[in-house]
């Protein structure tokens, strides 16, 4: 498993990724604080892979992964991202939504779900710390990446 304080660092891809953001508006993000950080939150190392892969691909810098709650608020207070994708089971007796609570309560930072646990009463225990949006597994990384950029335009509005 890869470090849980490193933050990614990959090559871009030489194709363009029609799901970035838009390069003028990501080149202006990155001259203001730098690209977008966001926190990678998922226990399966396969997953979390391609996600760190495909983010990063498209110009975010990507923070984890972790995979337990314990490591999310961690990893959250030591690199301030602006967002988290957050896996509602995770590797510990914790799981995304308690995660997901402290870093709304403790950070502000509010999460994208990214899971299989899609129900109305998982939705509901979630409500309270203000998703950023769900994206039910089977997932394809174009569409979480699509998730990503449209949350971070979300964050932006006033």
């Amino acid at each position: 498993m890869t470090n849980p304080h490193r933050v990614a660092h990959f090559a871009p891809s030489s194709e363009p990724d029609r799901n970035a953001p838009p390069a003028e508006e990501t080149r202006r993000m990155e001259d203001k604080q730098g690209p977008p950080r966001v926190l990678v939150v998922e226990d399966d190392f396969l997953i979390a892979m391609q996600t760190e892969i495909a983010l990063t691909s498209a110009g975010f810098q990507v923070v984890g992964p972790a995979t337990t709650a314990e490591e999310a608020v961690a990893l959250a207070g030591e690199a301030q991202p602006t967002l988290a994708v957050m896996d509602i089971r995770l590797a510990s007796s914790r799981d995304g939504i308690d995660a997901a609570r402290e870093l709304y309560q403790d950070f502000a930072i509010r999460c994208i779900f990214a899971t299989a646990h899609d129900d109305v009463h998982t939705r509901g225990r979630a409500e309270p710390y203000a998703p950023l949006g769900w994206l039910p597994k089977p997932y394809t990384m174009a569409s979480l990446v699509a998730v990503v950029a449209e949350a971070l335009a979300q964050l932006r509005r006033p």
